[in-house]
């Protein structure tokens, strides 16, 4: 499920109005302006002063990208590789100049890889190219994971904050009114509430998600690499899945190694054919 992340939010949110309504509680004295403006726009302004603006302008882009992450299809990207395998073994990696596009709509890095690889780039320099693409994206995905920790760790604090201004506040009042007394104290403990429901419910679980999405990415471009390093090292197209079908559970990897056997069967067909046909061409002129 791609929104589990919006849904655990909402179900955990909706859990704690539930319960507070359940012992007696009115839902709208959770929404007071004064608790709320001091722990989520203290939160928000506490990360935007310990991060650059450009960490910062990602807020709205990476949450959601936490609630509905693009989700490559591993499975479809390693059979590409076989099929891609296959034909190369055969036909050489020039065979393959003019599939780019087709290549980009499976995944960017395989067109990228396999273009370097076209032009002539070494094994060693394959190897660079890839650690440093790792690198710089992890160093980028660490940066925005953090920011959203540091609201995390932020948020609790202004909740805090807002407990000790609320009663600050009751304590000035003391002697007047009674309904008044309990407004402040009201205030005082729901800055402190929202602080830890912000934290634990909001800023972790969205952490959390974009580090799985990191994780995912990570693991993706470290199975088209090895497909890629496979392939320009002219290995059998049966080396190539076996090493791909690594990538899935043991559980999956029977069913993935049937299906590849079957694309390696099509392509050298589809060879096959063109190669006749060719032939064909050649007698015929």
């Amino acid at each position: 499920m791609r929104n589990n992340t919006f849904y655990g939010i909402v179900i955990g949110l909706t859990a704690i109005f539930v319960a507070f309504i359940l012992e007696g509680g009115d839902v709208k004295s959770l929404f007071l302006i004064s608790p709320l403006l001091i722990v989520i726009v203290g939160t928000l302004a506490a990360g935007f002063a310990g991060v650059t603006w450009k960490i910062f302008s990602r807020f709205f882009k990476l949450i959601s990208i936490a609630m509905n992450p693009t989700k490559y299809d591993k499975k479809n990207i390693a059979l590409e590789m076989v099929q891609v395998a296959t034909v190369v073994r055969r036909l050489g990696l020039l065979s393959i100049e003019d599939n780019m596009e087709k290549y980009n709509a499976v995944h960017p890095y395989m067109k990228k890889l396999f273009q370097v690889c076209i032009d002539g780039i070494k094994e060693e320099e394959l190897i660079e190219l890839y650690e440093l693409e790792i690198s710089q994206m992890t160093e980028r995905h660490t940066e925005n994971i953090n920011m959203f920790n540091k609201f995390a760790g932020f948020s609790p604090t202004m909740g805090i904050i807002g407990t000790v201004m609320g009663l600050i506040s009751t304590m000035a009042a003391a002697g007047s009114d009674p309904n008044e007394l309990i407004h402040h104290i009201g205030v005082a403990f729901l800055a402190t509430l929202w602080g830890i429901v912000m934290a634990n419910l909001v800023w972790l679980p969205i952490a959390d998600k974009l580090q799985v999405v990191h994780n995912d990415e990570v693991s993706t471009l470290n199975l088209i690499y090895e497909g890629v390093k496979s392939i320009v090292s002219g290995e059998n197209p049966t080396t190539v899945y076996m090493k791909l079908s690594c990538v899935f559970p043991m559980s999956e990897q029977g069913d993935f190694q049937n299906e590849a056997r079957k694309v390696v069967a099509k392509s050298r067909q589809m060879i096959a054919d063109i190669e006749q046909q060719q032939q064909s061409d050649v007698i015929s002129n």
